[in-house]
């Protein structure tokens, strides 16, 4: 995996995982001293609002690039497990006919405890990939998985578990059909929301209090979701379905309608209002999924009821302003949008990676 596709999802992660409502970062049983980087990736705290917690963290006007030495082993190393779960063939789903057995890469911080509670990431492969894609595998781990240890120990990152899921159905090669590929993106919510993350959240120690539906949407605000290319249309999807089990959404290069009102409606028929929601949306200026996906956040900003607006950050009811920012990523100018809250500013995502 290409180092510039890692540094665009650990930006966008570094700053979502920072807003999900949680425990203080570094507040696991494992003492990790705390050096930092010098440029920070959000500046975040939790309050109270109108008896709501929610994050204060606000996106920097430029994203710090991440230290080299990120990609090197941490002295501080977390834990790659496979997750074996079932789940049915995506087709079929409903009839619960054929049965398929599949797994997932999950990620454990440095010092994991029982005793402590972690917010979730969920983070999408794109095309001709599969859940070892980021992460690797225990045997065989990814240089991602030294960039979130180097991060957590850093306190750039609080610790978190990250799971690397897979949306193809039966066959590996799934992701690689294009057309197969939308169709299972579509879909990929039932699996979601009914097998894995009971499977990952009823195996370890999260937000969430028991594992049915009601003890799901209950822990919404401590999960996040975020895909690259098809991922990112994995993750519109899940935005549209599961608006009642996650509140932090990273869509990045890949779009799924030019229609801002169709957008809208998945909130408004899900019975959410603008400020359920906090949207990271990211693509680089060369990416050539670049035009429509920023075709479509423009269409989601211009929806006139205000589901969507520009921002950086999710604490401020009042300072909205509309508006696309410029960033500099990885020594390349790049023009991109996040929506925080169904609000927009500026991200990045280096040019030329992979689908």
């Amino acid at each position: 995996m290409k180092k510039h596709r890692l540094l665009a999802m650990m930006l966008a992660l570094m700053f979502i995982l920072a807003g999900c409502n949680s425990n203080k970062a570094g507040s696991s049983s494992g003492e990790i001293p705390k050096t930092g980087v010098e440029e920070t990736f959000a500046n975040t705290e939790i309050t109270e609002r109108d008896g709501e917690t929610v994050t204060m963290a606000t996106l920097p006007e430029k994203l710090a690039q991440i230290p080299e030495d990120y990609f090197e082993a941490s002295e501080y190393p977390g834990t790659l497990v496979e997750l074996e779960y079932d789940t049915y063939e995506s087709m079929t789903y409903e009839e619960q006919s054929q049965v398929l057995h599949k797994r997932a890469i999950v990620y454990l911080p440095y010092g994991y405890s029982e005793g402590e509670k972690y917010n979730v990431f969920y983070l999408m492969h794109g095309g001709w990939s599969d859940e070892t894609t980021y992460l690797g595998t225990p045997d065989r781990p990814a240089a991602f998985k030294n960039v979130l240890d180097n991060g957590m120990a850093d306190g750039t990152i609080q610790p978190m578990i990250v799971v690397c899921p897979t949306y193809n159905n039966t066959s590996p090669e799934d992701s690689g059909d294009y057309s197969l590929a939308i169709r299972l993106t579509e879909n990929y919510h039932r699996e979601l929301v009914n097998d894995l993350i009971p499977a990952v959240e009823g195996t370890y120690n999260t937000y969430v209090e028991e594992t049915t539906a009601e003890g799901l949407r209950a822990s919404r605000d401590h999960r996040a979701f975020a895909g690259f290319s098809m991922g990112s249309v994995a993750t519109w999807r899940t935005f549209q379905y599961c608006l009642d089990y996650f509140r932090y959404f990273i869509p990045s290069s890949g779009n799924l309608t030019s229609d801002g009102e169709y957008m809208a409606s998945m909130v408004t028929d899900s019975g959410h209002v603008w400020s359920d929601f906090f949207i990271f949306a990211a693509s680089g200026t060369d990416d050539f999924a670049y035009s429509s996906f920023k075709y479509q956040i423009a269409a989601m900003a211009a929806v006139e009821d205000g589901t969507f607006r520009y921002e950086d950050n999710e604490k401020d009811e009042i300072h909205y302003g509309l508006g696309i920012k410029t960033c500099v990523c990885n020594h390349d100018e790049q023009t991109g949008l996040r929506a925080s809250k169904g609000a927009f500013s500026p991200a990045a995502q280096p040019a030329g990676s992979e689908r």
